[in-house]
């Protein structure tokens, strides 16, 4: 396979940036009613998560990383737009979204697991500061899914509202068709070395005794 250089050195230049911010200390976890803004939105953690009691709820789960140290996926989409296309999914099936962040883990299967526990309907999304996703159902295991989007490079905002869709329709107790997706082969090499370094980043706030946090989240 042909490397084309000048994206090879963009590419190491991208990575030796973000390790040079991956060795500043990490900043402390947000308290229960501190604010993260970003560009586009403000997250306030306003207490622990309960478990839903409404059947007509779809939870979405952060990463610990999303919305404070991160504000873009991995291709640059803001945070913000992510969130607001993944909701918007959901209130067009007539579902509701309640967001929490999960700083137990880094690992996107157990942010979805986590989520769709405390879903009313049993349902929950989870969401990676790079864009990797997963619609998961509180009856399987955290390794199995309903839906996997591995390749964050390429999904894109239609692509986040037809996943608040699907977990939508899955809530409601449908079996839609999964959400297309696009494939590169060329995606993995491409991204591979930045996809590490911002799960690196983002493993450094997970906080395996803390438990999920509810958010308020406002659109600027």
């Amino acid at each position: 396979m042909a490397i084309d250089e000048k994206l090879l050195k963009s590419v190491i230049a991208e990575v030796l940036r973000e390790m040079g911010a991956a060795s500043d200390p990490a900043p402390a976890p947000a308290a229960a009613g501190e604010v993260n803004e970003s560009e586009g939105m403000i997250i306030t953690e306003v207490g622990d998560a309960d478990k839903g009691t409404n059947p007509n709820e779809v939870v979405l789960g952060l990463a610990p990383a999303f919305g404070a140290s991160q504000t873009t996926n991995i291709v640059g989409i803001p945070h913000a737009d992510i969130i607001k296309e993944v909701m918007a999914g959901l209130e067009e099936e007539g579902v509701a979204c309640r967001i929490i962040k999960v700083y137990r883990t880094s690992d996107v299967s157990f942010i979805a697991h986590d989520a769709a526990e405390l879903s009313g309907s049993g349902i929950g999304i989870g969401i990676q500061s790079k864009g990797t996703t997963v619609i998961h159902q509180k009856d399987l295991p955290p390794l199995s899914n309903l839906e996997l989007f591995p390749q964050c490079p390429l999904i894109d905002l239609d692509t986040y509202r037809a996943i608040g869709k699907n977990a939508a329709k899955y809530a409601k107790g449908e079996s839609p068709n999964p959400v297309p997706v696009r494939n590169d082969q060329m995606a993995r090499p491409k991204y591979q070395a930045l996809s590490a370094v911002l799960h690196i980043k983002e493993t450094e706030h997970a906080d395996r005794d803390k438990a999920p946090k509810a958010l308020k989240v406002e659109f600027k």
